[in-house]
């Protein structure tokens, strides 16, 4: 069993995460229910809020004790501002963003329904990500990780293939993405963190035992994960050759928006304090479970000290899959 002591925040200085991807201004719509089809619907409580894949992940590596930097890219309009100030008020350096000169930065609209499920519109301009800047080992040197998502792949590939130069973990926020998107960035990534829908559409399949191991072969030389919401996560265990499934917390689900970038966060972190992989994966399950227990996106994020308080009563045992069946490992 893992003490809660396993899950804090290690002595010294606290490790450096770069965040790379999208950054974007919600508007953030709560509903009784989402739309089943045309008509008005009347919202109960909104809020806006600076987040996106990356960004969110950078939020919650600064909320559970790490130092998060983002590269992103918002336009020169009033919208950039304010996201580019709402990320910085929220303890992440973003002195690395790009301002597109003539682009619109991104929107997104959100329903979140009473179960704490979402409806999504988000807008990008097609011109917001044409142009890369170079990406040296030297410019991620000082990061003890590497966290990219898929919504600048041009400026992720070169994150990754620097990272890989300087010897940092690379990990790969795996979602849904245009066609090849993560076949060219897979391949430089050291650990892929998929989503569930990604997943099995890579896959083409929605077991996710199997899909676990088609992904693995598929990039074997990478740690390969998947989330899957209330189903839990799932991993392929280097060491035993096995797939493992730890359960997810019970929480009542608020809002599950930027969730699985709360997991991502909180994985990329782990990894830079180099935790070993079991206990990289119950904090994170934690911190993503405890963010959807509160409306508002990334607010939601949970601080260091609240993740461990909730992990001192929480040992699910693992599940490992040794051919057709399940069974328990010993120990958890």
């Amino acid at each position: 069993m893992t003490t809660s002591s396993a899950f804090e925040q290690p002595p010294g200085r606290a490790p450096r995460v770069l965040c790379v991807g999208a950054a974007v201004l919600d508007t953030l719509f709560r509903v009784r229910s989402l739309p089943a089809g045309q008509g008005k619907i009347l919202p109960y409580d909104m809020l806006q809020i600076a987040e996106g894949m990356a960004s969110s992940a950078a939020f919650a590596v600064a909320r559970l004790g790490g130092k998060a930097s983002l590269w992103g890219a918002v336009g020169d309009d009033s919208t950039g501002d304010r996201i580019i100030a709402d990320l910085s008020a929220s303890g992440i350096d973003t002195s690395g963003m790009v301002r597109v000169a003539g682009a619109r930065s991104a929107v997104s609209t959100i329903l979140v329904d009473d179960q704490g499920e979402r409806l999504i519109v988000p807008f990008y301009d097609a011109g917001l990500h044409e142009t890369v800047k170079p990406v040296t080992k030297q410019d991620v040197s000082a990061f003890d990780a590497v966290l990219v998502d898929v919504r600048w792949p041009k400026l992720a590939l070169r994150t990754l293939l620097a990272a890989r130069e300087a010897g940092k973990p690379a990990i790969l926020d795996g979602d849904v993405a245009g066609d090849g998107v993560i076949e060219m960035l897979a391949p430089l990534a050291n650990h892929i963190v998929f989503s569930q829908p990604a997943a099995e559409r890579l896959a083409g399949t929605a077991e996710l035992v199997t899909v676990v191991g088609l992904l693995k072969r598929k990039f074997e030389h990478a740690f390969i994960s998947v989330t899957a919401g209330e189903s839990g996560c799932f991993w392929f265990d280097d060491r035993t050759g096995e797939i493992v499934h730890l359960a997810a917390p019970k929480v009542r689900a608020v809002d599950t928006l930027a969730a699985g970038d709360i997991f991502h966060g909180a994985f990329a972190l782990a990894i830079a304090e180099g935790l070993p992989i079991e206990e990289t994966m119950r904090l994170s399950s934690m911190a993503a479970a405890l963010k959807c227990q509160i409306f508002g996106g990334r607010i939601g994020a949970p601080t260091r000290a609240e993740v461990c308080k909730m992990l001192q009563d929480w040992h699910p045992p693992l599940a490992t899959m040794t051919g057709p069946h399940w069974k328990r490992s010993e120990g958890h």
